[in-house]
């Protein structure tokens, strides 16, 4: 877990769950609430999406300020967190340390 003492290791960690977390309201949970009346998937997803997404903007705020990122990529990081695949684009695209 070495990478978990770094912010953009944070990041990219917190970004993962809270991209599965979207993934899984939008897709399981939310068809359970509409299609099968089950409201509780919803609850319960949306709360640990929406933990999951305070933890992705706190510590994308905590990586842009530690890196001095330019503020466009700051906005597009943050920006991510609110598109359903967003979080995983960022990582790949942005946030991967460029091959040695």
């Amino acid at each position: 877990m070495q990478w978990l003492k770094t912010s953009i290791g944070r990041l990219r960690f917190i970004g993962f769950w809270e991209g599965v977390s979207f993934l899984v309201l939008l897709l399981v949970a939310m068809p359970l609430k509409y299609l099968w009346h089950e409201p509780d998937a919803v609850r319960v997803v949306g709360m640990a999406h929406g933990i999951l997404f305070l933890l992705y903007v706190w510590a994308a705020v905590q990586a842009a300020l530690e890196h001095g990122w330019p503020w466009k990529k700051t906005v597009l990081v943050l920006l991510a967190s609110v598109l359903p695949a967003g979080p995983f684009i960022v990582d790949a695209k942005l946030l991967r340390e460029p091959p040695r």
